[in-house]
């Protein structure tokens, strides 16, 4: 990464070069491909007060240069807000180029989902063999009471006679709820 720093109407000490090539080396933990930074500090002059105005610009490979552009009184503050945009937006643009899309899994079939959930919890060696669940056959709720009841797991989801969903589960208060 190449790095300028041009100091106009403003005289430009080694510790303010120092702090802001500091802040370029902070942009490269994303692991984008930046090849050039630029800082442009400029001194100015409104109704008799001082200011500065900090221009960075940054070249990234194949997409579009990100320009930041931040006034202040102080030539330090000046620099760490317009870091923090350009944190805020290369962030988004590594994200961006990053995101991986998801398969839902209404899309996948369900040899797919029992290869990947064997792969990732077995390794490739072990093979699973599929069960068939008792969900799809409908119970009454004190049918599905009795099981949970006769079980130690916290709930029980079962298919009511209506064909709904239904999740019985056990309360603190030594009760059961029903969603």
């Amino acid at each position: 990464m190449n790095i300028s720093i041009v100091g106009r109407h403003f005289e430009l000490t080694d510790p303010i070069k120092e702090h802001i090539e500091g802040l370029f080396y902070s942009l490269e933990k994303y692991n984008l491909d930046i090849l050039h930074c630029r800082a442009i500090i400029s001194g100015e002059e409104k109704r008799g007060k001082k200011g500065f105005v900090v221009d960075f610009t940054i070249s990234l490979a194949k997409t579009n240069t990100v320009v930041i552009r931040q006034r202040d009184k102080d030539v330090y503050a000046a620099a760490d807000l317009a870091i923090e945009r350009a944190h805020k937006v290369l962030r988004r643009h590594h994200d961006k180029i990053n995101y991986k899309h998801a398969t839902p899994i209404e899309e996948m079939g369900a040899e797919q989902i029992l290869k990947d959930e064997a792969f990732e919890a077995y390794g490739s060696d072990d093979e699973i063999v599929p069960m068939d669940l008792d969900l799809h056959k409908p119970l009454e709720i004190e049918d599905a009471l009795e099981r949970l009841k006769s079980s130690s797991q916290q709930f029980f989801v079962f298919n009511d006679m209506d064909g709904r969903m239904r999740v019985l589960y056990k309360r603190t208060d030594a009760k059961y709820g029903l969603y």
